[in-house]
């Protein structure tokens, strides 16, 4: 089988390179940096996070985005030839949903694929939930997943609902 790119963006701090790190088979390559604006974290993704993971036999490419808008040329770059794409959501930040369904659209707007939207931070309650967050996205549940992007067995979820989706 030939690898599959999957793409995994969202706003800042959605939790990107947290689920990038944490299911990564082999080392990853990031690209943080000191924020050089108020972002709510002392470092960011400038570039992009990869990592690789092997799915029911399957060889995944893990290609984290910068959630930054300043850094969005990378998101042209990082989608060329993707199969997959994760928008990751930070549930206890309902705030930044509007800037999660404008990635969003723009992102598939570049290159039409499977996704599915994981909702972060499940096990730091109050938070919304996938329902609540698919109802406000205008997506249909079964393309919403919550997860902790710190646990291997939450965080792969979105990946599972995601090759679900894609064959």
């Amino acid at each position: 089988m030939e690898p599959l790119k999957v793409v995994v963006s969202g706003p800042v701090g959605s939790g990107k390179s947290t689920f990038v790190r944490t299911l990564s088979e082999t080392a990853i390559v990031d690209t943080d940096a000191f924020a050089s604006e108020p972002i709510g974290k002392d470092m960011t993704t400038v570039a992009l996070d990869y990592g690789t993971l092997r799915l029911d036999g399957q060889l995944l490419y893990l290609f984290g985005t910068p959630g930054q808008q300043r850094f969005d040329f990378m998101w042209d770059i990082l989608t060329e030839g993707a199969l997959g794409m994760v928008l990751l959501v930070r549930g206890d930040r309902p705030q930044d949903f509007p800037q999660a369904r404008r990635q969003l659209d723009y992102l598939l707007s570049r290159q039409a694929v499977p996704y599915v939207v994981g909702v972060t931070r499940q096990d730091k309650p109050p938070v919304w939930g996938p329902e609540e967050v698919a109802l406000y996205l205008g997506q249909p549940s079964e393309y919403v997943v919550g997860l902790n992007a710190t646990d291997p067995k939450s965080a792969v979820k979105p990946l599972l609902r995601l090759l679900e989706l894609m064959l």
